[in-house]
């Protein structure tokens, strides 16, 4: 009984301490509390503890019946007692005017558990009263009992509590890291990545059934000991030849969708223009002697073309045949026997001036006297893939001039530009005939970091599109009722390859392009592949996959642009954590989204200098001063201007 007493006792303290005063107005989630005279303080003596009384960006609960709402400050503002000051009494001037609080409901307790939303709303005369340490506490919790967490960093307000956050609510989903150059974004991308590889690294299953591949655009993630060392560095570069190189298979660039990114196709008139030359190089290669089949299909093209009578198509015909035939012995004049007769419209055929040998049906054996018959019989195929399907693609565009079924003006480009890609592409992946050497994680590794510093603008593009796409097309093919893999891809710097804006490129290929990573934003978590990207242009990015993002981690925005593209791609943000953008210091974020219950701003924890990122802004003063010369030796500008030849002033010269 003593003790029911005391409880009952400490129950009336504390809520007499602790109350604020009581709701006045509700008009949905805006809810106005008018706040008793005796709580205009900053702060509440309790059990010789003092705690911060009620502030604009604290929390606080308002208590409907045996419900508690739970509801954040976002203003506060005065309205003057009328009552009071028609009284005839005298009254201290404070006295006149009430203390109200504009406060946005969040969530609930339920039990003794914090649940984000809203159950109900409260009524006009509903207690008010502050959070306790434990409340504050769960408020801020964001993982259930039980499961596997990460530590981020500390309150911002409070580093005493820390923000633990739970590993399947963040990793199995979409996550976005936006701010400016130089706020830690990159520092709090290794961060997240850096304790999750701490927390799961030693555990085999982790190994073996998680796969990681951060694309790095400026080189930070490449040193052994950043993020982790289990991981294979691939730096790439087309401006020489390195070793590391990314193994494809044969396969891989076969699958039209692939070879659609490869040539930049547009859909109407060269995606159904490469389909038919996959369908013909796997036709050749199904054979026991490809070499040989080509040389006939080359033999035929050749009979059918000198017996046509458009000399436009014929001249595009042969010129593709040269560059299907000619090697670097060839001398440049040697495919030059088979001419226009401008007059009769035929071609003929001509050898060092001799007589004029007629292409007729009835003399087909002049054309295998031709320089093309001829280095058709010493054709072989090439050992470069690229450069290997370029000359089926002259093959077939040959074939559809033939039968009129295609116009050289509309398929002509995607062969351009895939010939201007060959070179580069062959300097950072390597294609295998052998679909079990084109791995790109090795054993025990799960994360892979494609650094790309030294690689041109053109394909830094398309090298995380087409490894994306192939990943993602991997897992989505083989979806089991239960899914046990999953795949994470990490792009830095994201707007190089997600910027709605680019000028660069065509429209056909930029839509395709938004249209893969908008694919696997909105679809990839059904197949266990997930995005993370960071960039300090968030208004860059289409705006699609920036409101599909499950969670944010906002550092400094200062750019207007940025800031609309936040506050309307996001709906997790309140008032508060929108305008505290542009002020927030290196290292501190705005933590919002499904993860968590409720927007906080956070410090990340800073990692150890091995660990982290190369990002950090260097010091000029560390290079401008001369290793011997110590800081005492260093005149100051005071004695700069002392040393100075005074005699050389005149006082006529002063300009007063």
């Amino acid at each position: 009984m003593e003790k029911t007493t005391m409880d009952h006792d400490d129950y009336l303290l504390k809520k007499s301490i602790f109350r604020i005063g009581e709701v006045s107005s509700v008009d949905g989630r805006e809810v106005s509390v008018r706040v008793d005279q005796e709580k205009n303080r900053s702060h509440i003596l309790y059990r010789g503890e003092l705690l911060s009384n009620v502030s604009v960006g604290g929390y606080v609960k308002l208590i409907k019946g045996f419900n508690s709402l739970i509801g954040k400050i976002e203003k506060e503002y005065v309205k003057e007692d009328r009552m009071v000051s028609k009284s005839s009494e005298y009254t201290q001037p404070e006295e006149r005017f009430v203390r109200f609080l504009s406060v946005k409901i969040l969530g609930y307790f339920s039990g003794d558990k914090y649940c984000k939303g809203i159950k109900e709303l409260p009524l006009i005369g509903n207690e008010c009263i502050l959070l306790d340490a434990e409340e504050y506490q769960k408020i801020h919790s964001f993982a259930q009992k039980g499961e596997s967490t990460i530590r981020l960093g500390a309150l911002m307000t409070d580093e005493l509590i820390s923000i633990d956050v739970s590993v399947d609510r963040l990793f199995a989903s979409h996550i976005g890291i936006f701010g400016n150059t130089g706020s830690g974004k990159s520092h709090t991308l290794a961060t997240l990545y850096k304790n999750l590889f701490q927390e799961f690294g030693d555990k085999k299953a982790f190994r073996e059934n998680a796969r990681f591949i951060l694309f790095d655009f400026n080189g930070e993630y490449s040193n052994k000991t950043s993020v982790t060392p289990l991981k294979k560095v691939y730096n790439l570069s087309t401006r020489g030849d390195r070793e590391d190189k990314i193994q494809l298979s044969s396969q891989d660039i076969l699958t039209p969708e692939i070879f659609f990114i490869l040539a930049s196709a547009t859909e109407k008139t060269q995606q159904p223009f490469i389909k038919r030359m996959l369908r013909l190089y796997q036709d050749v290669h199904l054979t026991e002697n490809p070499t040989s089949y080509t040389q006939r299909i080359l033999k035929r093209l050749l009979r059918r073309m000198v017996v046509m009578k458009d000399s436009q198509n014929g001249a595009l015909i042969l010129d593709y045949m040269k560059a299907i035939l000619e090697n670097e012995e060839d001398e440049a004049d040697s495919f030059n026997d088979i001419k226009w007769n401008t007059k009769d419209k035929y071609f003929y055929y001509q050898s060092d001036g001799g007589a004029w040998e007629y292409f007729t049906d009835e003399t087909q054996g002049v054309v295998e006297k031709t320089s093309f018959y001829e280095a058709i019989e010493k054709y072989k195929e090439e050992a470069d893939f690229i450069d290997r399907a370029i000359k089926f693609l002259y093959i077939q565009l040959i074939k559809d001039l033939i039968e009129n079924r295609a116009q050289n003006e509309h398929v002509a480009p995607a062969i351009n530009k895939l010939k201007s890609l060959s070179k580069e592409f062959s300097k950072v992946f390597s294609i295998s005939t052998d679909e079990g050497s084109a791995k790109l994680w090795e054993e025990g590794k799960p994360l892979a970091v494609i650094n790309m510093d030294k690689v041109s603008t053109s394909m830094k593009k398309l090298i995380p599109l087409l490894l994306s796409y192939k990943y993602y097309q991997e897992h989505k093919d083989k979806k089991l009722a239960e899914v046990t893999s999953s795949l994470n891809i990490i792009i830095d710097e994201a707007h190089n390859i997600l910027s709605y804006d680019s000028t660069r490129e065509s429209q056909e290929w930029k839509d395709f392009r938004l249209e893969t990573f908008e694919e696997i934003i909105k679809e990839g978590r059904k197949f266990g592949v997930f995005l993370t990207i960071a960039s300090q242009r968030p208004s860059d990015i289409s705006a699609t996959i920036i409101s599909q993002l499950h969670n944010y981690l906002i550092h400094r925005l200062i750019n207007n642009k940025d800031l609309e593209m936040v506050e309307k791609a996001i709906a997790y943000l309140d008032k508060i954590s929108i305008e505290s953008l542009p002020i927030l210091p290196p290292g501190a974020c705005v933590l919002s989204g499904i993860i968590a219950d409720l927007p906080l701003i956070l410090q990340v924890d800073r990692l150890k200098e091995e660990e982290q990122p190369e990002s950090q802004t260097i010091a000029l003063t560390a290079s401008w001063v001369d290793e011997s010369t110590t800081a005492e030796d260093q005149p100051t500008v005071a004695e700069n201007l002392t040393i100075a030849d005074t005699s050389s002033f005149d006082l006529d010269d002063l300009p007063f």
